[in-house]
């Protein structure tokens, strides 16, 4: 039986196709399409040439991993970097802050700083050094010692000169001091000897941190301490008022005296020296009459010939063979020429500040109170 097909009306057709998935994008192209076409908005043309500029993702699989694997990579990185710890900037500590707040946690009266040390950079540096030898009372005297270098106001180089090999005992009790140290050791051959006594070897022991300050040129104060001799904290305190070189009175703790005490040093009107305190019949053969550690000097003055007395000299050193007594005149003699060159500290040179105990003196008699039962014996004026 024949089939009868019936045309679809013209807007079915169109319908059709227009709107049917597989129908082209474009309708055929008619003389009435063309000029309709032609006629139509500059809008409508643009918009049919350039499509949605997001459309490349609904139908090329390859841009789209690449995008959302980007977007994926900055997420996880932001992720990332909001979990990681917040580590904020610590300062160091200030020492100043620091020797303060020790002072008052030992009940200790604070220092007010007066104009001339407002400024905690103009401090020159205090470099003391400190002979030991190996023996029973050692780290009882680097503890004594440390524990009054702490109290000092920084900035402070202790250089402690062992006669011998540096012991891990020594540098244990030097450790816990939390001073800032130089540990070094010297006279290897020297220490192995029984015949060497500890004043043999102290002149060495400090020429070598002489050699060590003046290698590494550093510049501040240069002062001899004793491990066994007792300090105050105004000691440190004025050693940094000297330009060149600075003496002061000390007492000296004998066996050879009946009350136990020479007094050694300067006489002084105001700053200048016009005189030597003595108590021993032949120190008159000294040219000055200082203890070890009663002068402290510019460690520039081991470098910068111009500050020297003797500028034909190399080297300022401690002589090694040296009469006994006669080792802090030999060593002062070659720093300055005369008392015109010298600083007495403080004015009138009128304050004991440190007291020097021999070594060896650990069975001696301290003076009752420290203080001096008689008067001078001798002074010395300058003609």
């Amino acid at each position: 039986m024949a089939s009868i097909r019936r045309p679809h009306s013209p807007a079915k057709q169109h319908l059709l196709r227009y709107h049917h998935p597989f129908a082209s994008s474009s309708p055929p192209s008619s003389p009435l399409r063309h000029s309709s076409s032609s006629s139509s908005s500059p809008r409508t043309h643009h918009h049919n040439l350039y499509p949605h500029p997001f459309l490349f993702l609904s139908r090329r699989p390859l841009p789209r991993f690449a995008a959302f694997f980007l977007l994926g990579s900055f997420l996880g990185l932001l992720h990332f970097l909001s979990h990681l710890p917040h580590t904020p900037h610590i300062r160091p500590a200030d020492p100043v802050a620091a020797a303060a707040g020790l002072r008052q946690h030992l009940q200790l009266p604070i220092r007010v700083p007066d104009d001339d040390d407002a400024d905690d950079t103009r401090k020159k540096l205090l470099i003391v050094v400190t002979p030991t030898r190996a023996r029973a009372a050692q780290a009882y005297y680097l503890s004594r010692m440390g524990q009054t270098l702490l109290l000092v106001d920084p900035p402070l180089l202790w250089v402690v000169v062992q006669a011998g090999e540096p012991t891990p005992e020594a540098a244990a009790a030097l450790r816990r001091t939390t001073v800032m140290h130089r540990y070094v050791g010297c006279c290897d051959n020297l220490n192995a000897s029984s015949s060497s006594s500890a004043d043999d070897l102290r002149p060495r022991q400090m020429n070598a941190a002489l050699d060590l300050v003046e290698n590494h040129r550093l510049d501040g104060i240069v002062y001899f301490a004793h491990e066994e001799g007792v300090y105050s904290l105004d000691l440190f305190q004025r050693l940094r008022q000297i330009r060149r070189f600075g003496t002061w009175p000390v007492p000296v703790v004998s066996e050879n005296r009946k009350d136990g005490v020479v007094l050694e040093g300067p006489v002084c009107k105001q700053n200048q020296v016009v005189g030597w305190h003595t108590s021993e019949g032949h120190s008159k053969l000294r040219r000055f009459h200082v203890a070890m550690s009663g002068f402290a000097f510019n460690s520039t003055m081991l470098w910068d010939p111009k500050l020297r007395s003797h500028v034909a000299w190399n080297s300022i050193r401690h002589p090694e063979m040296v009469k006994e007594g006669f080792q802090g005149t030999t060593f002062v003699e070659q720093l300055v020429e005369d008392e015109s060159q010298m600083e007495g500290i403080p004015a009138d040179c009128s304050r004991i500040m440190n007291w020097h105990v021999p070594f060896g003196s650990e069975n001696l008699a301290y003076p009752k109170g420290w203080r001096v039962g008689t008067n001078l014996d001798v002074i010395i004026p300058l003609k």
